[in-house]
């Protein structure tokens, strides 16, 4: 199985994306949970242009990426995985659950440092949040993320199979989770047990800065609650809250230019 993954990691990662984007964007279609502010062609194509930006810039400055680190720590036998003997499957629930805290952690200091914030915020910017939103990112906080994420690898040196499983985990959890979809209140309850939910990652971007510093988690919900960021539901409901960030309520999220260019503005932009 790690041989195909590593052999097929472009097309699985590709596949299931799509996939998932897919079955996301048809279900906010005929059953949307709020109704949005903007036109979707215009959003859509903004956010669409920023993940093709940002999918170039990441195999320019980093060609082999994650997976390719992860390659070269176990052919080198650097990180704690590799001076350790266990089973796979242990090592791969490891992994996930490790790299997935420390995405928890890179979001809640993304919030934290006025720097990372700039870059973050153009994500935030959006004042719809569907399933076009989780792929709205500056490409300088995805190369950063990138950064942390090879870094991480040398340290700890899951095999290539596990980090190909996270990311594709987190990538389709993300669409998922940003979805402008309703799953019904008891439905939700359950289910935000095990994974972060639409209803639960909505509150995060909420107008309201003490929703918007809540509920970082993109995959496992569990940090959230340890860690103390946890928040229910939002002040004003699903229906009545205001999304995205209260100094840039207008059309200028909706430029591709301007939003590329938000992290070098000043507060208002």
């Amino acid at each position: 199985m790690e041989d195909f993954f590593s052999r097929y990691e472009g097309v699985v990662r590709l596949s299931v994306f799509l996939g998932v984007f897919a079955v996301m964007a048809l279900w906010e279609f005929s059953a949307p949970k709020r109704q949005l502010v903007a036109p979707k062609p215009n959003r859509w194509g903004v956010n669409w242009g920023i993940v093709v930006l940002d999918t170039i810039i990441v195999r320019i400055l980093f060609p082999a990426a994650a997976v390719g680190a992860a390659v070269d720590a176990t052919a080198q036998g650097w990180g704690l995985f590799n001076w350790l003997d266990w089973p796979m499957w242990l090592e791969v629930v490891l992994a996930i659950a490790i790299f997935d805290c420390l995405i928890y952690w890179q979001h809640v200091l993304s919030h934290r440092i006025p720097f990372l914030w700039r870059l973050h915020r153009v994500h935030h910017s959006d004042r719809d949040i569907d399933v076009s939103t989780a792929i709205r990112f500056h490409p300088g906080e995805i190369a950063l993320s990138m950064l942390l994420k090879i870094g991480a690898v040398y340290v700890f040196g899951p095999a290539a199979v596990a980090i190909i499983l996270f990311e594709v985990i987190l990538n389709g959890c993300a669409l998922f989770n940003h979805s402008n979809i309703s799953l019904g209140k008891r439905v939700d309850g359950w289910l935000r047990l095990f994974v972060v939910t639409p209803d639960m990652h909505r509150v995060h971007h909420s107008a309201i800065p003490r929703e918007t510093d809540a509920n970082f988690g993109f995959n496992l919900p569990w940090w959230d609650r340890i860690f103390g960021t946890y928040i229910d539901q939002p002040k004003e409901g699903h229906d009545g809250m205001t999304i995205g960030l209260n100094e840039f309520q207008d059309d200028r999220p909706w430029r591709f230019v301007w939003s590329m260019l938000l992290p070098f503005k000043g507060r208002n932009g």
